[in-house]
C-alpha cells in the first residue's frame, strides 16, 4: 500500500469514527429531550452542533470530510484550524487535536479560547505539565476565569505539584468560594501532602 493510500485509509477510519459519534450523539439528544442543545459529552462553552432531526450520516460525513479537508488546504485559516480541533477532540484524538490547536495558536496568539483550549486538551491527554504552561498564560489574560482556575488547579494535583494546587486551590476560594470543586480538592492536597497519590 502506498502512503498516499495509508494516508486516505487512516482518514476513512477517522471520517468514521466521527460520523459514528455524532450520529450516535444525535439519536441521544433526540431521545433526552426535544429542546437540548447542547451535549454532555461536548467541553464547557462548546458552540452548539447543529444537526437537523432527519440529517442523514452521509451528509454529517460529508461536512466533517470537508472541515478537515478545509484546514489541511488552509493552513492559515484558523477558523478551519479550531474547527478540526474540535472535531479531533470529540472523538478524543488530543495528538490530532493539539495539532490543529497549536496551528491556530500560531495564527492568532492572543486568541483566548484556542489557549485554554490548548490547556484543557493536554489535560485530557494526561500532559500535566503543558496544560499547567498554556493556563497559566490564560489566566494573565484573565486572572479570575473560574473554569481556568479549576483546570489549572486539577492538573497541578495530577502532576503532584502541591505547592502550586495550594495556592491555586486559595486563588479559586477567593474567586469562587462556593465552587463545587473546592472540596475534592482540599482533599487530593491532603492526600498528596500526606504522601498519597492525587486521583
Amino acid at each position: 500500500m502506498t502512503r498516499e493510500n495509508l494516508l486516505f485509509a487512516i482518514i476513512g477510519v477517522l471520517l468514521g469514527f466521527i460520523v459514528g459519534f455524532l450520529f450516535a450523539s444525535n439519536q441521544y439528544q433526540r431521545q433526552a429531550s426535544t429542546t437540548a442543545t447542547t451535549s454532555r459529552n461536548l467541553p464547557p462553552d462548546h458552540p452548539q452542533v447543529q444537526q437537523s432531526p432527519g440529517q442523514n450520516p452521509q451528509e454529517v460525513f460529508a461536512q466533517v470530510q470537508a472541515a478537515i479537508s478545509k484546514a489541511r488546504t488552509e493552513p492559515n485559516n484558523f477558523d478551519a484550524q479550531m474547527k478540526a480541533a474540535e472535531l479531533y477532540y470529540q472523538i478524543q484524538r488530543y495528538d490530532q487535536a493539539l495539532e490543529y490547536l497549536l496551528k491556530a495558536n500560531q495564527l492568532k496568539p492572543d486568541d483566548y479560547e484556542a489557549i485554554v483550549a490548548l490547556g484543557q486538551v493536554n489535560i485530557d491527554g494526561q500532559r500535566f505539565d503543558q496544560a499547567e504552561k498554556w493556563l497559566k498564560v490564560a489566566l494573565l489574560k484573565k486572572p479570575e476565569d473560574v473554569r481556568v482556575l479549576a483546570s489549572l488547579t486539577f492538573a497541578l494535583l495530577q502532576k503532584g505539584d502541591a505547592v502550586g494546587a495550594a495556592k491555586a486551590i486559595a486563588t479559586l476560594e477567593k474567586v469562587d468560594p462556593n465552587n463545587q470543586d473546592l472540596p475534592q480538592y482540599r482533599d487530593k492536597l491532603a492526600s498528596l501532602k500526606s504522601g498519597g497519590e492525587a486521583k
